[in-house]
């Protein structure tokens, strides 16, 4: 195992993200998690993903824009970091909304270079209302203004440090956009899949915020197929989700460990989303 980079860390805020979280996650990873291919099909912000910095990787999402930023940090972060500054030094609400309406007119947004979309999404992400990605069910990004008195929209070290790990030619980091079951097809014995997909909300079962076409209770039993299969396979896998009946319904297998943990959230667009939150970690593997 190379020696990790403590540089490298989320470069996004993103609800449902797991730095507090790292201690309890990490007491329940394989024992030899590095000898492993990690995947990571739901990655958001990528806080496990960056705490491990595994050498054989997979991390997909189904956002196209967010999996957008990953791609710039690893081709061109020199170009995304000097967009970012011109964001940063025309800072301003009225700025943010001209920012933020380019995505309302197809043709504008279609002229943005994917480097562009992605320094136009970390911008929007570090400098909106509380750090939320929240898009309405046309896929339109429609937070806020946040108002911060000096928003940190990048640390060049940290996008240089996740470039350089991204481009290590000892690594094999696979960077996909697609459906979570696409993601992990071609997983093997010797793999570890963590899921970490929206959570199931009982007050909103067709929740749409992260993504245009949502991610229903449909969904959650989609994904608990493909957690089944995988089980089935013998590959081992962790989930995250919200501590409600519906998900302990579906993961009520005697093949499955179900943990509690109680987790600080700062982001939800629902403000009886914040604060002090149960959740579970659901473990395939005794």
């Amino acid at each position: 195992m190379a020696r990790k980079n403590p540089l490298i860390k989320p470069y996004l805020k993103w609800a449902g993200g797991k730095r507090q979280l790292l201690p309890e996650i990490q007491k329940y990873l394989p024992a030899q998690i590095y000898d492993y291919t990690y995947y990571e099909p739901f990655v958001g912000a990528g806080a496990v993903f960056f705490e491990l910095q595994p050498q054989h990787v997979v991390i997909n999402d189904y956002n196209e824009q967010l999996i957008g930023t990953y791609v710039a940090i690893r081709d061109n972060v020199d170009v995304l970091i000097e967009l970012l500054k011109k964001h940063k030094e025309n800072l301003s609400e009225e700025y943010f909304y001209e920012i933020r309406s380019l995505d309302r007119t197809p043709d504008d947004f279609g002229r943005l270079s994917p480097i562009e979309r992605a320094a136009r999404l970390i911008f929007l992400n570090k400098t909106c209302y509380n750090g939320l990605y929240r898009v309405n069910s046309q896929g339109l990004f429609n937070v806020p203004y946040g108002k911060y008195k000096n928003p940190v929209i990048y640390e060049e070290a940290v996008l240089r440090a996740i470039s350089t790990y991204l481009n290590d030619n000892g690594n094999e980091i696979t960077i996909m956009r697609g459906d979570f079951a696409d993601a992990v097809r071609n997983a093997e014995k010797q793999s570890f899949v963590y899921f970490d997909p929206p959570y199931h909300s009982p007050n909103n079962a067709n929740f749409t915020g992260y993504q245009a076409d949502g991610f229903d209770e449909g969904e959650q039993t989609r994904l608990r197929n493909v957690f089944q299969d995988l089980t089935d396979r013998g590959i081992q896998c962790l989930l995250s989700n919200a501590d409600t009946e519906f998900i302990r319904d579906l993961y009520n297998d005697a093949r499955y460990e179900i943990v509690s943990v109680l987790a600080k959230r700062t982001i939800n667009s629902d403000a009886a989303g914040r604060g002090n939150v149960n959740e579970i970690l659901v473990k395939n593997w005794r």
